[in-house]
């Protein structure tokens, strides 16, 4: 018998096996399965090596004041209370220094001066207010003859609604304040000046407006508020440079209730501290730096007090009440 490939030959017995055929198509396709597996494993094998370990998701970092809603000026929430003594300060109510003092009465024309000999009477407190009509005055610092390291210029629409409250450095005594009401004689003002210790009102603002942003020459910055928060806290400061800065306070579009004019000679050795009230909504704070491009200035703007809702309701609209 012919012997075919596909046929052996046993040659113990001397006869002739014949072997099944074994379809070739199918051997090629089983190998090349194989191989294809072999190739996806290694590559995920491969792939996985290059998976980064998955950690603590990290924190989103706040950027400055102006772009980002902080939680102390937005996200408050009715009858939070007061940030100030929530991040334990100890500052006196601004009602409760007025009861304490005797104001002074400025009439519309007239200059009055508060000197300090003292030299260990390193800030002193200024506050002016009026019976509800405009306040317009002109605030500065004396320090040796024909010397005003200080100035400011305070305009308010009404000073009984928004009192101005400041805190002016009086470093290496003896310094006069020299406050001069530059409105008419139907305009008088109350006046309250006196040394700011150090549980004070420069305390209790520097213990809100902890963060700091830089405002460079020409430039300005906004900060709108929450209708629940009842006063900001203002620090205005530069590295040793001078300081020209305009503060306003806003309610609508080009409505002006407060303006501050504020010149310094040493933005480091006295840096300007304010307590602006902000009653009512739509509160805008808007600082803008006079001062040419070479002389930046850091501004610190932050919620001072957060009242309880008052007359807003959970949903934002004004309650009514009977008078």
């Amino acid at each position: 018998r012919t012997c075919f490939p596909h046929d052996r030959l046993n040659l113990t017995t001397g006869t002739i096996e014949t072997q099944a055929l074994v379809d070739t198509d199918l051997i090629l396709q089983s190998q090349t399965m194989k191989f294809a597996s072999a190739i996806a494993l290694a590559a995920i094998s491969g792939a996985s090596a290059f998976v980064a370990p998955q950690g603590p998701a990290a924190s989103t970092t706040q950027l400055s004041m102006s772009d980002v809603r902080t939680s102390v000026r937005d996200d408050i929430g009715v009858g939070g209370g007061s940030p100030l003594y929530r991040a334990g300060g100890t500052a006196r109510d601004l009602a409760e220094i007025w009861d304490n003092s005797s104001p002074v009465i400025v009439q519309g024309g007239s200059l009055r001066t508060w000197s300090f000999a003292n030299p260990a009477i390193e800030s002193v407190q200024v506050l002016l207010k009026t019976e509800g009509r405009p306040l317009d005055a002109d605030v500065e610092l004396w320090q040796g003859p024909d010397n005003t390291p200080h100035k400011m210029r305070v305009y308010v629409e009404d000073g009984a609604l928004r009192t101005f409250n400041a805190v002016i450095g009086t470093p290496r005594g003896p310094n006069t304040v020299a406050i001069r009401n530059i409105g008419q004689l139907e305009f008088p003002l109350d006046a309250v000046v006196r040394p700011d210790r150090d549980d004070g009102l420069a305390a209790g603002i520097a213990s809100v407006a902890t963060r700091s942003e830089t405002i460079q020459g020409g430039a300005l910055r906004t900060y709108p508020f929450n209708p629940t928060v009842d006063s900001v806290a203002i620090i205005l400061k530069t590295d040793g440079r001078p300081l020209n800065a305009r503060i306003e306070l806003l309610q609508g579009p080009n409505n002006n209730k407060q303006v501050v004019e504020l010149y310094t000679e040493d933005g480091l050795d006295r840096p300007f501290f304010a307590i602006v009230e902000t009653p009512g909504s739509g509160n805008v704070v808007r600082v803008v730096n006079t001062a040419p491009v070479e002389f930046p200035l850091y501004a610190s703007v932050d919620a001072y007090r957060v009242g309880g809702g008052g007359d807003w309701a959970d949903d934002g609209l004004m309650i009514g009440r009977a008078f």
